[in-house]
Formats: structure tokens, sequence, C-alpha cells
């Protein structure tokens, strides 16, 4: 729990990650028994490879330019973009340029 946000404070999100040179940052600003909210941070020309999650998530774009593929649909999202990938369908991401987003993984498993 040591890298959630202090409580009571307002906090400049570009603050809160630092960008990895030819690398991914990530920071858990919040985290309950029904989801989390991660703060990442993408070098040019990182991503994440394709890969399942039992949740239901939400991309919240603040900077740059990534792709993400949803069920083998690639989606451009730019900053004050939201996407959302459903629970139980391959996904991935891939920033075109250093890019900074929000990502909010809801826990409830929606999988029936």
């Amino acid at each position: 729990m040591s890298q959630m946000i202090a409580a009571g404070q307002a906090l400049r999100l570009s603050d809160l990650v630092v960008p990895t040179p030819d690398g991914i940052a990530s920071r858990v600003l919040g985290k309950t028994s029904g989801g989390n909210l991660t703060l990442f941070a993408f070098d040019a020309g990182q991503g994440l490879t394709e890969h399942t999650s039992p949740f239901e998530a939400l991309v919240v774009v603040l900077e740059g330019t990534c792709t993400l593929t949803i069920g083998g649909t690639a989606v451009r999202a730019t900053p004050g973009t939201i996407v959302r990938m459903p629970a139980a369908i391959p996904h991935a991401l891939e920033a075109v340029e250093a890019a900074r987003l929000l990502l909010v993984m809801l826990r409830e498993d929606l999988r029936g």
C-alpha cells in the first residue's frame, strides 16, 4: 500500500510517475477490493503485449497517443479519450508516442 497517494492533497498527475527512457513506469494511486486505479507512463514504442483479464477495464489517456488492440480491432486513443476493455477479451497497448494514462480496473467478475 506504500505506493498509494496520500489523502487530502491536490497532486499533479505528471508528478506521480516518472517516465523511464525506453520503458514503462506505473504507480497504483488507489486500490480496494472492487478495483484499482493505476497511473502509467510509456515511452514511445513501448507497450503491453496481448493478454486477457477477467475484469472490465477503462483506459483514460492523459498525454500522448497510444493504440489499443481489443479483440483484434485497433483503437487509436489520444488525450482526453477513454476506452473500455471488456473482460475476457484479448487486448494489447502500444505507445505511438510517449504517453501517460490512467487504468481503472473494475474487479467485479462479469464472466457470468
